[in-house]
């Protein structure tokens, strides 16, 4: 089968490689579709921990069960699935354990023809979802849920904002609030990524290039309930200026490293919450599914490139370019 393969750091190639045997419990599924995230360029560029090479990236995607390995269900064999890329979460709902990991190192990935996984990391596709919108939808969709929902307790009616729209992770955690009939605000430094998120529900937004914008969000929507991020660095400090009383300021990355200053003295007065986060539980992909299900919500797909030509997808996820999910079709 064809693959994508990091021989090394930066050394990204298509080659032919065995096809995947199923091993006891697990199924082979033969992907119609996949997805990057910023892990992948973050593994492509050897900034990520544990790397080993060689190694097929990719933690999205969807596809036809193929192959059932023993101990499996035959009647698994021809459904159509998507897979859920966090293995081994463990037994307490507050944390991951110790022996979680996340499809696409140690274990190869979805950038491939056909993967391997055990039975209980796949689900029925949505019906409602086409092939790219479906390998869309694992990693951020899940990241994004627990965020809004698990860790950021998100109620009908209460004022969020999500930064730096435009990343996957982001513009779920806004469709889902705007689901969840929040009023939803949004960071950029494009006016274009703005106005496509208004056109998405949004009800405004702000350009963090701009020294007023906390100042100008404290007046629109009189400070937030809930805020997503995932950047840290510099700005973190205004998100804290940004949340209402009692806020709820949730992250789930540093892109910009962690923030010179904590204002300790803004949080505790004020009572707001930190709160980390990352990927989710089997409980929360199950109600993640159901949700993007029951309301019919399909990923943002900024574009779609055919396997041959993975490096591009890479090169356009590395610009920082997209709007949505960088799709690759298997």
């Amino acid at each position: 089968m064809r693959a994508v393969q990091l021989a090394g750091v930066n050394q990204l190639a298509v080659v032919d490689v065995p096809d995947p045997a199923p091993q006891r419990g697990e199924v082979v599924v033969a992907l119609r579709a996949a997805a990057l995230n910023h892990r992948d360029v973050w593994i492509k560029s050897g900034q990520y921990a544990g790397l080993k090479f060689p190694i097929t990236p990719g933690s999205d995607g969807a596809g036809i069960v193929a192959e059932c390995g023993e101990g499996v269900d035959p009647s698994w064999r021809g459904r159509e699935v998507i897979i859920n890329a966090g293995f081994n979460w463990g037994d307490r709902e507050t944390a991951q354990g110790a022996q979680f990991s996340i499809l696409g190192l140690p274990r190869d990935g979805t950038l491939a023809e056909k993967v391997s996984v055990p039975v209980g990391q796949v689900s029925a596709k949505p019906g409602h979802l086409t092939w790219e919108d479906a390998a869309a939808l694992p990693l951020a969709g899940l990241t994004a849920y627990r965020a809004v929902f698990s860790r950021g307790r998100l109620q009908a009616g209460e004022r969020v904002l999500i930064s730096g729209v435009g990343g996957g992770v982001a513009l779920f955690a806004m469709q889902f609030a705007v689901a969840a009939k929040a009023d939803v605000w949004v960071t950029s430094s494009s006016p274009e990524k703005i106005a496509r998120a208004v056109e998405l529900g949004a009800k405004g937004g702000f350009n963090y290039r701009d020294d007023g914008w906390v100042a100008a969000a404290a007046k629109a929507p009189g400070g937030f309930d809930v805020i997503i991020d995932s950047a840290g660095g510099e700005g973190f400090t205004k998100l804290i200026d940004a949340a209402a009383s009692g806020g709820r300021i949730v992250f789930f990355g540093a892109t910009r490293g962690d923030p010179p200053v904590l204002p300790m003295r803004k949080v505790f007065w004020r009572q707001l919450a930190l709160l980390g986060t990352t990927m989710g539980s089997p409980s929360d992909w199950e109600t993640m599914v159901a949700f993007v299900t029951r309301q019919h919500l399909r990923p943002v797909v900024s574009e779609v490139f055919p396997l041959a030509r993975a490096a591009e997808a890479f090169g356009l996820m590395e610009r920082g370019e997209q709007f949505g999910k960088i799709v690759v079709k298997t």
